[in-house]
């Protein structure tokens, strides 16, 4: 048994908790022990419904937890606290021999040997929740004034510190949200810094470089294979970051086997950077892609937007891919005029009017996303 803590040293665990969550178990334990409470535990509220959730607690039966949850929470008189940070027991808001009629006090609590609760409002929500600091005094034991000194003591430093958690799991997730987001490109993504540094890479980006082409990862920078080609990426980073006005750019990469990728490099705002918490360090985002399209998949959705038959949209891949009327009846085992016919429905359909165009309007449905 450690005893009871020091003031100062129970403020230093609660605010170790805002950074490590996994501390808060503990710390209740010790916030229990400084009260000199019966039991004590940090429960949520949904005052619309009023149900109720416990997520740390101690020295209560979790039969009686669970039975909180399901049924009583909806009977507690502290369902509703009337401002932060005051200690409220049951006389406080309601005749206590009314109070000890009621099935929160029969049932729920009087089986546990107490009489008394005491609630701190830590926060409520505009959504109609509230987070409570919650306290069983003690075997039939009113709660008394030194305990509710004790409890108002640490009620801020407790808020903040679950302040804290909250803002970290935000940043937690927002970043995830984002990480998962790139990885459904199929397009390379890297975010640099000045230096050429890669502060981040996405899965596609990451493959890239584990391929060692035409992009390498050296000491932690962005290279590419191509000397010229490095420089300028180079040149253009240090550009960005001091403040000229750099416009996207695109930059041609080629592989050992002569495939051609095109690399755009985006400068990104200090809005930018904040979105995706590097603003002290990222200055553009790289997105590398090669250069060809998944024609079947493109085609397929062109089809689908101008509701082409099966017939036209063979043709319409076969345009895009082969090119000319002959060559694409030539691939296809059809007559030319089966092609023309096909084509004048499709330019009918798609509003255009010219094979190139038509070889436009369809690499504009090309997905970003992994396939």
């Amino acid at each position: 048994m450690r005893g009871i803590p020091k003031p100062s040293d129970l403020i230093e665990e609660i605010y170790d908790a805002a950074v490590e969550p996994a501390r808060w178990n503990d710390v209740v334990v010790r916030i229990n022990d400084f009260v000199q409470s019966q039991a004590c535990g940090i429960i949520s509220k949904d005052l619309a419904s009023k149900s109720g959730a416990t997520h740390y607690y101690c020295g209560a039966d979790p039969h009686y937890i669970q039975l909180y949850a399901e049924t009583y929470a909806q009977f507690d008189p502290l369902a509703t606290l009337p401002s932060f940070g005051r200690v409220v027991s049951i006389p406080d808001l309601l005749p206590y021999d009314e109070y000890r009629r009621g099935p929160f006090y029969q049932e729920w609590l009087q089986p546990q040997g107490c009489v008394d609760v005491a609630n701190a409002l830590l926060r409520k929500s505009a959504g109609g929740s509230a987070i409570l600091l919650t306290f069983l005094p003690g075997k039939s034991r009113m709660m008394d004034h030194a305990m509710r000194q004790r409890i108002a003591l640490i009620v801020p430093h407790t808020k903040r510190a679950l302040s804290i958690n909250e803002a970290i799991d935000f940043k937690q997730s927002e970043a995830a949200v984002f990480s998962d987001t790139l990885d459904g490109l199929n397009a390379g993504v890297f975010i640099v810094d000045a230096s050429t540094r890669i502060v981040h890479a996405n899965t596609s980006g990451q493959d890239m470089l584990c391929a060692d082409d035409f992009l390498r990862l050296v000491d932690g920078q962005l290279v590419a294979r191509n000397k010229r080609a490095s420089l300028t990426l180079h040149s253009i980073f240090k550009g960005i970051a001091a403040g000229n006005n750099v416009e996207c750019t695109a930059l041609l990469l080629t592989a050992h086997d002569e495939t051609r990728y095109v690399a755009h490099i985006l400068p990104l705002t200090s809005a930018a950077r904040s979105g995706i918490g590097s603003a002290y360090k990222a200055v553009a985002a790289v997105f590398v892609r090669r250069m060809e399209i998944n024609v079947k998949s493109c085609g397929e959705l062109v089809a689908r937007h101008f509701e082409l038959t099966p017939a036209e949209l063979r043709v319409l891949i076969a345009i895009v891919e082969i090119g000319g009327v002959p060559e694409v009846a030539d691939a296809l085992g059809v007559a030319e005029t089966t092609v023309r016919t096909h084509l004048q429905h499709i330019f009918s359909k798609t509003g255009v009017s010219r094979q190139a165009d038509l070889v436009k309007l369809t690499t504009g449905f090309s997905s970003p996303l992994v396939g």
